[in-house]
This record gives C-alpha cells, sequence and structure tokens, in this order.
C-alpha cells in the first residue's frame, strides 16, 4: 500500500514537472522589407524558421516585423535574439536606446544571433558590442560582401554542425569579419577560400581593401559562420548567407542555422542536428509586396 501511494505521488510530481516545465522563447526580428522580391525576404525567412523552430517540443518562437517591436518589453523572457535585416548605420537595433536594451538582455545570458546583412554595424560602440555578443561583425573598409559559390567540405566539431553534411551554395557571402584578437571564444563554423574573383570590384566600404586582398593572396580561408561562447553565459553567432531566400530550401544551409538558434537559445540540439522539410510552396510564402 505504501509503495504504491509513493509510486503515485511520484508520478504526480514528475507528471507536475512536465507541465509546469516552460518552453524557451526565441525571438525573431526580421527586418522591413529590402531589395527585391526574393531577395532579403527578411519577414518570410523569419517566418519560416519560426515555423520550423515551432515544431520542436519545448521551444517557442515568436517573430517581430519592421525590425524591431513597437514595446521593447516583448523581448523580455526571451532565451535568445535572431536578427535578420538590414545593417550599416539603418540597423534597427544600433539605436542607443535598443543597444542599451540589449545590453540588458545580455547580461541575463540571453543568446544573440544576427544573419546576412544583420552582422553589419558600424564600427565604434555597436561594433564593440556586436564583437562582445556574437564575436564578429562586418567593418566597412575591412569586410567584403561578393556573390560566390561557398564549398564547405568540413566542420569543426559541435552542436551547431550536427548532422550537417559538405555543401556548396551561391550566396552574397561576406567575408573577412572582424573578429576578435586571436579568435578569442570563437568557434568558426562555415569556412571557405573565396576565388580570386570575388574581390574584382574596385576597392570601397564593402567592395576590396588592402587587407583583404593580401589574405586572399595568402590563401588565407574565411570564415562566414561563426559563434561564440561569452564570458556572461550566454551564447552569440554570426551567419554571412541568406541574401537570396531561395537557399533556406537547402536542408544543409537550414539546418545549420536552425541548430544554431537552438544552440544560443541553450536548448538541446538533437544528435542528427534539427530535421526539417521545407516545400516549394512554404518558400514562396510571405514574401514582401516589393513589386517587379
Amino acid at each position: 500500500m505504501f509503495a504504491h501511494g509513493f509510486t503515485c505521488l511520484l508520478l504526480a510530481i514528475v507528471g507536475f514537472g512536465v507541465v509546469a516545465a516552460e518552453p524557451k522563447r526565441i525571438v525573431l526580428l526580421a527586418g522591413r522589407p529590402s531589395h527585391g522580391p526574393g531577395d532579403h525576404e527578411f519577414r518570410a525567412g523569419c517566418l519560416l524558421l519560426a515555423g520550423l523552430l515551432n515544431q520542436h517540443p519545448g521551444i517557442k518562437a515568436d517573430v517581430y516585423t519592421n525590425g524591431w517591436p513597437a514595446d521593447s518589453a516583448d523581448l523580455d523572457g526571451a532565451a535568445s535574439l535572431f536578427i535578420y535585416c538590414d545593417g550599416g548605420d539603418g540597423h534597427p537595433a544600433i539605436k542607443p536606446e535598443r543597444l542599451e536594451k540589449l545590453r540588458g538582455l545580455m547580461a541575463k545570458g540571453v543568446g544573440l544571433g544576427t544573419c546576412h546583412y544583420g552582422v553589419e554595424v558600424p564600427k565604434g560602440d555597436p561594433g564593440e558590442a556586436w564583437l562582445a555578443w556574437t564575436g564578429g561583425y562586418f567593418e566597412t573598409f575591412w569586410s567584403v560582401n561578393p556573390h560566390w559559390d561557398a564549398d564547405f567540405t568540413s566542420f569543426l566539431e559541435h552542436p551547431v554542425t550536427r548532422g550537417v553534411k559538405p555543401f556548396k551554395i551561391r550566396d552574397e557571402w561576406y567575408y573577412h569579419m572582424r573578429f576578435p584578437e586571436g579568435l578569442k571564444n570563437v568557434t568558426p563554423l562555415l569556412t571557405a577560400l573565396p576565388p580570386q574573383e570575388t574581390l574584382s570590384r574596385p576597392d570601397g566600404p564593402h567592395s576590396g581593401n588592402p587587407h583583404v586582398r593580401a589574405a586572399i593572396a595568402r590563401g588565407e580561408p574565411q570564415h562566414v559562420m561563426w559563434c561564440l561562447e561569452r564570458p556572461d553565459g550566454g551564447r552569440g553567432f554570426g551567419f554571412t548567407g541568406a541574401h537570396f531566400h531561395r537557399n533556406w530550401g537547402d536542408d544543409n544551409f537550414r539546418k545549420i542555422v536552425l541548430n544554431a538558434i537552438l544552440w544560443s537559445a541553450q536548448a538541446e540540439v538533437p544528435v542528427g542536428g534539427l530535421e526539417t522539410t521545407v516545400t516549394p510552396e512554404m518558400l514562396a510564402a510571405n514574401w514582401d509586396p516589393k513589386g517587379r
């Protein structure tokens, strides 16, 4: 009788724990409409990724459009943020009050992932913040943004790379990022050697400079995705691809980003990575009305 009662009590406690467990909340911030149809589809990309994340037990993903929620308090309670937007001086997260909001969240160990143009912020306070929170950023007159076919043939063993197989894909892969000295606390996740043609444009804020030309002349492979384990216990990552919305249809391209988002939220990444399926109909959904 006692054993039966104890077992029932134990089951009740376990059951209560399952019911009471709060899902990890992930917030995806999609930038305003940008570029032509099929390029920089921030809203469609975030909605696609959020829908896939919400199929994973223990995750609740929310999307806010136009770069930032109307009320910054909507970011409270997030385990991680994912920012996919236009960058540079118009980056939606670099307004002083928004950087301050992020600073408070980062101090609590909230994760931060940046995608494509979202990795570019101005040098100075925003750049130093991105270095501290994500491990790297696009710095003008240092980094470049050519379109090229990146061939990823091998990966370091890391939760973000679980289940990712070698793949080759054309994108606007930014490279020659600004990283901490010696890549301190930074783990490269996607690395490839850009062809010389990627520096065929005249030098400019995004197209070339003596530093990147010297690096390519030396044959230095370039990191186009990386992650950071922060001293405060938080996690961050940067991913420079995703100019073309169609690339979310590639299983490995998509998987490594979904894995990174889970990892940044300190959720367990499945042994084989997050397995998802995307149909042509899913890729065609939620595009911004940009005209031709």
